[in-house]
């Protein structure tokens, strides 16, 4: 996991230096190359019935997105990112090892604990709107798209009195993770939010119901030239 952070870092450095002759200029046509920094507050919805909360749920991201401009003014225009992030989960889950297969069920008490950490590499999509120019650096901005992720570790881990779990990469995980997007405010700092459309698990059930669960994240963004 060191290789891939160093890896994503080198890369959205290297990416800023190529396009700075390009950000900000002077004359007709200017871009937005930045790099984003976010944390947010996590929400599961669609949970099935009977799922009791655990904890608060948290995350962070950052990465770096390419401005193609639209118009010559650059007020529109489209970006495409790669960046990193970590989300830790705190549910109502019951986790266990049942003949070789994770079994979820829904925890009885609230003395059960679960939590689950995912990190992935994640891939934005943008239509962005500004009320920037290539002299000024403070402006209203909003931007929504779509955003794809892909989960390279995640750890569920489970604990109920002195009986504690751990389960890496789990088969049941949609490792490929997509939703819609929004962030919008003044300046370097703007709130943001993701609706996510993916469930978090595949061809996993509690009893006759599927879980569905998906999550919602909520937080500050951060943009940087």
């Amino acid at each position: 996991m060191k290789k891939l952070t160093t890896l994503i870092c080198f890369l959205c450095i290297s990416f800023n230096m190529i396009a700075q002759k390009d950000s900000l200029r002077i004359g007709d046509s200017y871009l937005e190359d930045q790099l984003y920094v976010g944390i947010r507050y996590l929400q599961l919805y669609n949970q099935p019935e009977n799922v009791i909360g655990s904890g608060f749920s948290y995350g962070f991201n950052a990465g770096y997105i390419k401005d193609i401009s639209l118009i010559t003014s650059g007020r529109w225009a489209l970006g495409i990112g790669v960046g990193y992030a970590f989300d830790s989960f705190n549910h109502g889950y019951k986790v266990s090892e049942q003949n070789n297969n994770i079994v979820i069920e829904v925890a009885s008490s609230v003395t059960e604990t679960s939590s689950f950490n995912l990190q992935s590499i994640e891939f934005p999509f943008e239509i962005r709107w500004r009320t920037s120019s290539a002299n000024k650096y403070k402006f209203w901005r909003v931007y929504s798209g779509f955003k794809l992720s892909y989960n390279v570790k995640s750890i569920l881990q489970y604990s109920a009195g002195n009986t504690q779990s751990s389960y890496h990469n789990i088969a049941r995980l949609n490792r490929w993770q997509y939703g819609l997007t929004i962030a919008a405010g003044y300046s370097t700092f703007n709130f943001s939010l993701y609706y996510g459309l993916s469930p978090l698990f595949k061809d996993t059930t509690i009893g006759t119901n599927t879980i569905n669960t998906k999550v919602i994240k909520l937080g500050m963004m951060f943009y940087l030239l």
